[in-house]
């Protein structure tokens, strides 16, 4: 870990040069050390494995009604600008004789957001991670996002939100859909 963040630092001080700031003015000086420790803490679920996480914490139950953790604060980086996106994941499932530490689906989230990503790619990891794990009968994922990368450069639509979803098993059946945007919505 060192090793990269040394490595870092003199990359961020040679960004800096060419952007066309002085890398030894006194306010810069510990620049490329602050944001190279930054990007590790910003990047730190390539480090981790939420399929572990989700295993960590399972428990057999004949639970079988949806259980629904919403509102679950997220804070990523697009891979296309590596500008901060931020909002909140909405995840459900239906158990099918294993239910799961609830915070495990919050690290989960936090896990796969802790990547350079897409929106829609971290709504299907963060779907498939539970699904391989759990083997419910159904997940929801639905994730409300607002994108540094559109609010701040090219359109710059300062109240623009992104919306993606994913859904499998009972899920896919509208009135059970329904009733996950219900309890979201409420």
């Amino acid at each position: 870990m060192e090793d990269r963040k040394k490595e870092l630092q003199k990359h961020y001080r040679e960004i800096l040069r060419l952007i066309g700031e002085d890398p030894d003015r006194e306010g810069l000086l510990d620049t490329p050390k602050r944001v190279a420790e930054s990007m590790l803490f910003l990047t730190r679920g390539y480090h981790m494995d939420p399929y572990k996480v989700l295993r960590s914490a399972l428990f057999e139950e004949p639970h079988s009604e949806m259980v629904v953790v919403k509102n679950i604060e997220l804070y990523s980086l697009c891979e296309h600008h590596m500008l901060p996106f931020f909002g909140k994941a909405h995840v459900a499932y239906i158990p099918n004789k294993y239910i799961v530490g609830l915070s495990k689906i919050a690290r989960v989230v936090d896990i796969f957001a802790r990547r350079l990503q897409v929106q829609e790619r971290l709504t299907t990891q963060i779907r498939d991670c539970i699904e391989e794990v759990l083997q419910p009968q159904g997940v929801a994922v639905l994730i409300e996002a607002q994108h540094l990368c559109m609010m701040m450069r090219g359109v710059e639509k300062q109240n623009s939100i992104a919306i993606t979803s994913s859904f499998t098993g009972v899920f896919k059946d509208l009135a059970t859909r329904a009733e996950f945007m219900s309890i979201v919505r409420s």
